[in-house]
């Protein structure tokens, strides 16, 4: 979408503008408030997940190598 100021309309702020005394939004679409929400909680989600698999990779690591030392 391109953004424009055309001449007929006024108070142009940020792709908002009013026309024939209608506010007119010109503003490129973005993400909505609840889809950036979701997309963070899926984010901390798979954080979560990465975070288990490290620790009980270290945790059998440790494991292992206690092992080695007793016998």
């Amino acid at each position: 979408m391109k953004m424009f100021k055309d001449p007929k309309t006024s108070n142009y702020v940020d792709g908002l503008y009013v026309k024939n005394g209608r506010l007119i939004n010109d503003r490129v679409d973005s993400v909505s408030g609840i889809e950036r929400a979701a997309s963070i909680k899926r984010a901390v989600k798979n954080d979560r997940k990465i975070n288990q698999i490290a620790e009980a990779i270290e945790l059998a690591e440790n494991k292992k190598n206690f092992r080695q030392l007793n016998f």
